[in-house]
């Protein structure tokens, strides 16, 4: 059978959830035994050496372009042209006409809910923007949706009213590099390397209003104005400017004093990173799965995360909750989750446990298996 895969941003030097995603399924089906061929179909950038081709891997780059004209134009065109038999869209969105079965990775359905879109930058309004069109169209032709959760599978389901033998629930994995660090050259290094300081919060998020910053940050400046803050809060490539207008919003600028920013770390640094964590914070609004939770447990950091959306399904007993529409709530877990060294080791003890539960054969031997059940 001839697979195509569209992977069109796996690439781009600063990946993304979806784009690791895509890059992990395809290196475990490259070390899957079968007699498939895979057609792996990518748009041109600068890491075109975190994916080689190999005897049942072949990647076609097809022209750049933005993305709606990649994905409805030239990938339809590419599927006809290398005569696959199935071609699997791996990023919420897919081709309105092609000759051939579709299998979708709807990773959520945040876009189409009654959340704003007013926030988060003009890319990120532009991509709910193209979702919220494509993605009603789509589903309808997909021989098979999977997601990331059973929360999301269920959303999905109630959503478009669609049977529960429509979606299936493929839950992502986590890097194989993703372990607790425990040389102390390589710990020190990449502390040198992003100027870490001696004990951090570890913040991991983006502009994308569901992460909640803007609640990190109402935190941060509750503990620093009751002398309980108990250290700095690390943050990787943030905006400044961003951030500064969140902090103009909650009347706090000495907030961003609390903060030590990184830049962009790659994907490959960021378990050295986990590893020198006092804490992890993960205190999104609204997730589908929320890959880091599994990366941090997987380093062994305490973790506090949010009582919403599939959260509490990822991490289990594995974390400390709180309310994220709350920022007392995330305050007062961060300090008591920092003064209960005994409770720190539990959570790490059985997050490293549970994040075995998530790897990235398992879903690709689901995935497999989906590819040969719909032809």
């Amino acid at each position: 059978m001839r697979i195509g895969i569209e992977a069109q941003r796996i690439f781009r030097k600063k990946k993304h959830g979806m784009d690791m995603v895509a890059l992990e399924l395809i290196k475990a089906l490259q070390n899957l035994p079968s007699p498939h061929q895979y057609f792996i179909f990518v748009q041109p950038d600068e890491d075109s050496d975190c994916l080689k081709e190999s005897e049942n891997v072949k990647i076609i780059t097809l022209p750049k372009s933005p993305y709606p004209i990649w994905e409805q134009f030239y990938l339809p065109k590419a599927v006809k042209k290398y005569k696959v038999d199935l071609l699997h869209c791996t990023s919420n969105t897919a081709p309105l006409f092609l000759s051939v079965p579709l299998i979708l990775t709807l990773h959520d359905i945040i876009y189409l809910e009654k959340i704003s879109l007013s926030q988060g930058t003009a890319y990120q309004k532009f991509g709910n923007i193209y979702r919220k069109w494509n993605v009603p169209l789509i589903v309808r032709k997909a021989k098979m949706i999977l997601t990331v959760s059973d929360f999301e599978r269920k959303r999905i389901m109630d959503h478009f009213h669609f049977s529960s033998d429509r979606v299936q629930t493929a839950y992502n994995g986590v890097g194989e590099h993703f372990q607790r660090i425990v040389d102390s050259d390589k710990l020190r290094e990449c502390k040198e390397k992003f100027n870490l300081p001696d004990q951090f919060l570890f913040f991991l998020g983006n502009t994308d209003p569901k992460k909640n910053v803007i609640g990190v940050l109402k935190a941060i400046s509750i503990l620093k104005a009751e002398n309980k803050l108990p250290c700095k809060l690390l943050m990787l490539d943030i905006n400044r400017d961003y951030l500064k207008k969140l902090a103009e919003e909650i009347g706090d600028l000495s907030v961003l004093d609390e903060i030590t920013f990184t830049g962009y770390v790659p994907n490959k640094d960021l378990p050295a990173i986990y590893s020198q964590a006092s804490l992890f914070l993960y205190p999104s609004l609204r997730e589908s799965f929320g890959i880091p939770l599994v990366e941090a447990m997987k380093c062994e950091v305490p973790i506090i995360t949010s009582n919403t959306s599939s959260m509490p399904e990822i991490v289990g007993d594995a974390a400390l909750i709180c309310d994220p529409f709350n920022a007392q709530s995330l305050a007062d877990a961060i300090q008591k989750l920092w003064n209960d060294r005994v409770l720190q080791k539990d959570l790490s003890e059985i997050g490293k446990e549970r994040a075995n539960i998530f790897s990235w054969e398992a879903n690709a031997k689901q995935t497999l298996a989906i590819y040969e059940s719909k032809l």
